[in-house]
């Protein structure tokens, strides 16, 4: 799988961005609770899309988005109140870590998968190889710095999924309405991945 994350779009652009994404490849997209107006998009992309919910700190929000319509939680930190809350309402939940507790402790929890994040600066590919050691039954979801260039390596690493955020969702790009780059850069990371 490979998730694309939507940071800074706005009400009048969230539709093309996320149909360039569709055209791209992607069939998993998430729009940041730290967007202007995020609950509104999901509540207007959810019409149309399966979007999930990213950047989500605590229950209250992971609720408020899951009410909007989103249909997973993306979270850069461990809350264990909104993995409990997603558990008990069968909602997949990635939450975010970096350390062998940090992803153990995850996983335990009941992560669907646990975001390594930011993975980039923690070695990238060979990171999530060095994880995938003591915890081969662990899913991992490597974040930050996965490009078309080094795609495949995360996979071969023994990441389950990766996402792919800035690079590609470029504020310059979704504001100029340039949704034909945002497709072509997905569609360019999505053949590296060879999936």
């Amino acid at each position: 799988m490979i998730l694309g994350i939507i940071r800074g779009a706005n009400k009048k652009n969230i539709i093309p961005v996320i149909e360039a994404a569709v055209a791209g490849g992607l069939q998993s997209i998430e729009i940041t609770l730290n967007s202007p107006d995020a609950i509104e998009m999901i509540s207007m992309a959810s019409k149309h899309f399966e979007i999930g919910a990213g950047t989500v700190l605590n229950q209250k929000d992971a609720k408020m988005a899951l009410e909007a319509g989103a249909r997973f939680i993306v979270s850069p930190i461990i809350d264990p109140e909104t993995i409990k809350y997603c558990l008990e309402n069968g909602i997949i939940i990635y939450p975010g870590a970096v350390t062998p507790n940090e992803v153990l402790r995850a996983w335990e929890l009941g992560a669907t998968m646990v975001k390594i994040f930011p993975v980039k600066s923690f070695g990238g590919p060979a990171y999530i190889k060095e994880l995938k050691g003591p915890f081969n039954q662990i899913k991992l979801l490597a974040t930050g710095g996965v490009t078309a260039q080094n795609v495949k390596e995360f996979f071969a690493a023994g990441a389950s999924a990766v996402a792919i955020g800035n690079s590609v969702f470029n504020p310059k790009l979704m504001e100029a309405g340039d949704f034909s780059s945002i497709r072509d850069k997905i569609h360019e990371i999505v053949n590296a991945a060879d999936l």
